[in-house]
């Protein structure tokens, strides 16, 4: 295995030089560069779980699939392979700008499964369609009402630390419009990169617990999801449902 100190750092930008960047049916831009050790048709069937009726949104982005996305320079760095010491200094994904493309590298060596890639795509997807598009009023009534109904937990800590900031407020100057705001974007983001993943992999909700707070109730979830679903239905080869385990 080579080391870190025979292993050459490349600019973001220069890395998007050497990248065929492809079109998936669904419209999303992708490409892939150095030893990522994801099989093409893996990659493929990935990119194209995104529902094509979010590309409109994404018209301006590319993602790019590569070993490291280095996290501790003042410049976007991307490493060509995989090493213990590189993998320290990386992060899962950084941005980057060229003219009018918004760049997402995403690191594929700093996971050991599908699943964490895969919704580290997912989550980006889901953010960049938010900052693009904006949240669906449906959905942001949806997701308000649950909590205004007490509903138990979140899907991530940034949703869970929004809500409790919103609703602690309503004691003494009225909502925090501004955490309110924050906890929609976070919710339907999250939503929406939980809908993706169930198009792409098999997995169980307890998987997506980040750090300790409690998981949003399994039917709430399920009522969000079947919403999404209804906004941004699943492309052809593709199947939503939803599976409750029971003990039995």
């Amino acid at each position: 295995m080579a080391s870190s100190a025979q292993i050459e750092l490349w600019h973001a930008e220069k890395v998007a030089t050497q990248v065929e960047v492809g079109t998936a049916p669904n419209g999303i831009h992708f490409g892939s560069w150095g030893e990522t050790r994801i099989p093409e048709p893996d990659l493929e069937r990935l990119v194209g779980a995104v529902p094509s009726t979010l590309s409109a949104a994404l018209v301006h982005r590319a993602y790019y699939f590569v070993p490291l996305a280095i996290a501790d320079t003042g410049e976007t760095m991307i490493a060509p392979a995989y090493t213990v010491d590189l993998g320290d200094r990386a992060v899962c994904h950084r941005n980057a700008s060229f003219g009018t493309t918004e760049a997402v590298f995403l690191s594929t060596r700093l996971v050991e499964d599908r699943f964490g890639l895969a919704f580290e795509f997912f989550i980006n997807v889901a953010h960049n369609f938010v900052e693009a598009a904006g949240v669906p009023d449906s959905f942001a009534s949806l997701a308000w009402s649950q909590a205004e109904a007490q509903v138990r937990g979140e899907t991530s800590q940034d949703a869970w630390e929004t809500r409790r900031r919103a609703q602690d407020s309503r004691s003494s100057k009225g909502i925090d419009e501004r955490a309110r705001n924050s906890y929609i974007e976070s919710s339907f983001s999250d939503a929406l990169a939980i809908y993706q993943l169930s198009l792409a992999v098999d997995f169980d909700y307890h998987d997506l617990r980040e750090r300790e707070y409690p998981l949003l109730a399994a039917p709430a979830l399920a009522e969000r999801l079947r919403h999404v679903a209804g906004l941004f239905p699943a492309n052809p080869g593709y199947e939503f449902q939803i599976l409750y385990r029971r003990k039995g």
